[in-house]
């Protein structure tokens, strides 16, 4: 067994390391409601809302002595598979091999029951601006960004169980999500009990559809993942941007779901070999790196102000340019994952492994984060590592 090289490989160890003493649990952003003091708000929705808010957006980690235990995340141990999946590609070591398989046989065990297929969910209830998403319920997003690992996890391994669990994820999005019709395509919908229109919800499903019909040719998954796809891309802005979604409660524009909107659409011509939106993806990835960056390869959570750095942006910033790099050929990509990677690192990870969750110019929120921080990052730099040696050999 030997060491991950250069810095970032040595990241990697340090973060494993930490997983592992921790169990594979930490927080998340968002799971408030955990604490003993819900009761309090009657639930109530206004109540909770302050509630989950107040925990997340507090500047000091309050978790603890709001009765909110660390906890293991379904996304992030989907982001870990895939992490340990590059790692074991990039060595060929027995260790990572195992840890891959068994994040996998975990998601296997751990999905959401009562459903048409695998799909997975939060472990705890979530109150979003758009509906209420309980403990378990699954989102599109959860299930396409698991079903994303599984899918590469099968074109590396041939294990045909994977791509069971692709097949079903496939099954699950046709017959439990709701799908709505408009002029420009059709949108699927975040959440199985309503409609709810979100544009990297509605793209990661179409990519799973898109991933699984590469793999088995049904028409019907290429025709639906057509439609979501053409329903955002013709939705993108002037400037190259995406909204959150269309509805005007969700007019704002991130990095890391900006991020989602380009890899899923990135992942669809990949699996199609369609290149109808192509050009929407030049597009969208000429805002993305023009506008989502310091000169220092800091990954600014708002395109048009350097308000803060969060982990996940740094994250799936990495992730994403590592992926164009690889797809489009261009190194001037992975030169700018790899300066992002170097400004994280340096800037957000704990000496005990971690990685911070956010940070702006006068305080950093020092909270141990599972699927937002760690898993994201394990998964980001193990991408990125893999790239940048398989270039250099």
């Amino acid at each position: 067994m030997s060491a991950l090289p250069t810095e970032i490989g040595a990241s990697i160890e340090r973060l494993d390391a930490w997983l592992v003493r921790n169990d594979y649990k930490a927080y998340d952003p968002f799971d408030g409601l955990s604490s003993y003091l819900r009761p309090l708000t009657f639930r109530l929705r206004f109540p909770q809302q302050v509630l989950q808010q107040a925990v997340r957006r507090n500047p000091f980690n309050l978790r603890p002595m709001l009765g909110i235990k660390p906890h293991t995340s379904t996304k992030g141990m989907g982001f870990l598979a895939g992490g340990y999946l590059n790692l074991f590609l990039l060595t060929g070591e027995k260790r990572w091999e195992e840890k891959m398989r068994w994040a996998f046989d975990w998601l296997m065990t751990n999905n959401s029951k009562g459903y048409s297929g695998y799909c997975w969910g939060n472990a705890f209830d979530y109150i979003s601006r758009g509906s209420d998403i309980p403990a378990g319920a699954p989102t599109v997003v959860w299930s396409g960004l698991i079903g994303h690992e599984f899918i590469e996890a099968y074109r590396a391994t041939k294990d045909p169980r994977y791509l069971e669990v692709c097949r079903s994820i496939a099954t699950h999005i046709l017959k439990d999500l709701p799908r709505f019709k408009v002029p420009n395509g059709t949108c699927i919908s975040y959440v199985t009990d309503m409609e709810l229109a979100v544009h990297n919800a509605n793209l990661i499903g179409a990519r799973m559809l898109a991933e699984v019909y590469r793999e088995t040719g049904e028409k019907e998954l290429y025709d639906i993942a057509t439609e979501a796809v053409r329903y955002s891309a013709t939705a993108q802005l002037p400037n190259g941007a995406w909204y959150y979604g269309e509805d005007p409660m969700y007019h704002w524009i991130d990095n890391w779901h900006s991020a989602y909107n380009l890899d899923a659409i990135l992942g669809y011509e990949l699996a199609t070999g369609n290149t109808e939106f192509h050009p929407f993806l030049e597009k969208g990835m000429d805002f993305y790196v023009q506008h989502f960056f310091t000169p220092e390869g800091g990954p600014k959570y708002y395109w048009d102000r350097a308000y803060k750095f969060d982990i996940q942006s740094a994250s799936q910033s990495i992730d994403t340019l590592t992926m164009f790099a690889r797809a489009w050929d261009r190194p001037a990509l992975l030169d700018l994952a790899e300066k992002v990677a170097h400004w994280t690192i340096r800037h957000m990870q704990d000496p005990d492994g971690y990685f911070y969750l956010w940070k702006n110019s006068w305080f950093t929120n020092r909270t141990p984060t599972f699927h937002w921080g760690a898993a994201t990052m394990h998964h980001a730099l193990a991408h990125h590592l893999r790239e940048r040696i398989s270039r250099e050999h």
